[in-house]
């Protein structure tokens, strides 16, 4: 066979594949990047995650507000949602963005930007059947797995049989659901189960758990399933699908909740309890690298594999599944190959945001967390009714919450419940990463009137 050498491989092209390719070429290494779809340039965060979903998100949210617009003194008419109008919206974001990397990729890699399916056939080597119908095999003295993660599909009868959507297909939906059917109440379940019901669909959550948001701690749960509700989402927890069915153009769901079984019916059923590797198609095993039982790859504190000068960065390595854990991964594998640094993944905090309204972020150790590891904490509450930016903006609902080590002032973590907290979590994020006590959110002088002035107020609470 005709083998092409590089230095540098990298299969997929998501967020930290894409920023990590053109670092190499510039630091003069011969680079190739192989990624399966012209449709998936730049990853899953552009095309079927994050931009989409928080466009259409946008777009909700602008039905809620005019829906609510008289509490504001506006008089309006009810809205009418076209979906397929906020599917065409969401389209153009997401192909200008996708746009935008390939032109990148394009002027940095040229011919070395390999659109196919790759696969391991040795330590060093894979084989890659190309959109063009031709195989190439490729070396390289260092290789980069960034090939993310897919929809998981439960194993419950009569679910293939039935049809369902994932949160991909979902968002190709150009008619609205009559009543949509939601399995999962994490973060992805929860996002579209508040965008659905806020285009005017009935919407019910089903939970395996005893609480939505199974990571959190639960007065943040609770709270956010009654605001949910409060919009009109119904929710069923600790539940088991049993078997699924149709009748006509409506699916049936036999559920057991508790000691009892019900029986749901739905126009369509969205399967969101979360997501699996794309390793599947690897041959990992032909290079001699580990997974987990799972399928993640198992990587080390500097992204390293269980092969020498292979690394796997992304969701693929069994680490959060965020866009900006990607580009941090990216960071970490820069510095260490090519500034002569030394990063580890357990130097960095890891932020999080639930993007329903109003917003959940949160960073650090959660309060249960916290005293599962046994810190001395204290411990501050705030009603987000309480900012005066809030109230202005009509945007009372949640609260705020601070764990602080009772022993240095450090601020152990932070969950913000409320307007805007996505933003308001960064200025936590860099007070925490700067190892500063409390006191500095507690006495600092924040612009009058914004919701982020709000940490004066919930800090002031210790």
């Amino acid at each position: 066979m005709d083998t092409e050498y590089y230095d540098d491989i990298i299969i997929g092209g998501g967020k930290a594949g894409k920023t990590l390719a053109p670092a190499l070429v510039a630091a003069g290494r011969k680079t190739a990047l192989v990624e399966r779809s012209l449709a998936m340039i730049g990853g899953g965060c552009i095309n079927i995650a994050c931009i989409p979903t928080k466009t259409m998100v946008a777009s909700a949210e602008v039905a809620h507000t005019v829906r609510h617009s008289a509490v504001y003194g506006v008089q309006t008419n009810a809205p009418t949602v076209d979906l397929a109008a906020v599917i065409q919206r969401k389209r153009s974001v997401v192909e200008a963005a996708r746009a935008a990397n390939l032109h990148i990729l394009e002027t940095t890699l040229d011919h070395d930007l390999i659109i196919g399916t790759a696969r391991f056939v040795a330590s060093k080597t894979i084989e890659v059947a190309t959109a063009e119908g031709t195989t190439r095999y490729l070396t390289a003295e260092r290789l980069f797995i960034n090939t993310g993660t897919r929809p998981l599909i439960p194993s419950i009868p009569g679910l293939k049989e039935t049809g369902f959507l994932t949160s991909e297909s979902i968002m190709e939906l150009e008619q609205l659901p009559e009543h949509l059917i939601v399995l999962g109440s994490g973060y992805i379940g929860l996002e579209f189960a508040q965008m659905f019901r806020r285009f005017g669909c009935r919407v019910t959550v089903i939970g395996q758990r005893d609480q939505v948001l199974s990571s959190q701690d639960p007065d943040i749960a609770i709270a956010v399933q009654t605001l949910l509700e409060q919009d009109g989402i119904e929710f069923l927890l600790k539940s088991k699908v049993l078997w699924i069915n149709s009748a006509g153009n409506e699916t049936i769901l036999q559920i057991q909740v508790g000691d009892r079984e019900v029986s749901l019916q739905g126009s369509h059923l969205l399967v969101a309890i979360g997501r699996v590797p794309t390793t599947d198609t690897l041959n990992l095993a032909a290079a001699g690298i580990v997974v987990d039982a799972s399928g993640f790859i198992q990587v080390n504190d500097r992204l390293e594999t269980s092969v020498p000068n292979i690394w796997a960065l992304g969701d693929i390595n069994g680490g959060p599944q965020y866009t900006h854990i990607a580009l941090d991964d990216y960071r970490i594998i820069k510095a260490n190959l090519m500034d002569g640094g030394n990063r580890r993944t357990g130097d960095r905090p890891i932020p999080s945001c639930l993007f329903i309204d109003p917003e959940l972020a949160q960073v650090g150790l959660t309060e249960t967390a916290a005293r599962q590891q046994g810190y001395d904490i204290r411990l501050a509450k705030l009603d987000a009714s309480a900012i005066p930016r809030a109230r202005t903006l009509g945007q009372t609902d949640g609260f705020l919450k601070a764990i602080v080590d009772a022993k240095t002032d450090r601020i152990l973590g932070c969950s913000l419940l409320c307007h805007a907290a996505g933003e308001m979590i960064s200025t936590v994020q860099m007070v925490m990463q700067a190892q500063m006590p409390y006191t500095v959110l507690r006495d600092g002088v924040l612009t009058h009137p914004t919701m982020t002035e709000g940490l004066n107020l919930l800090f002031s609470k210790l």
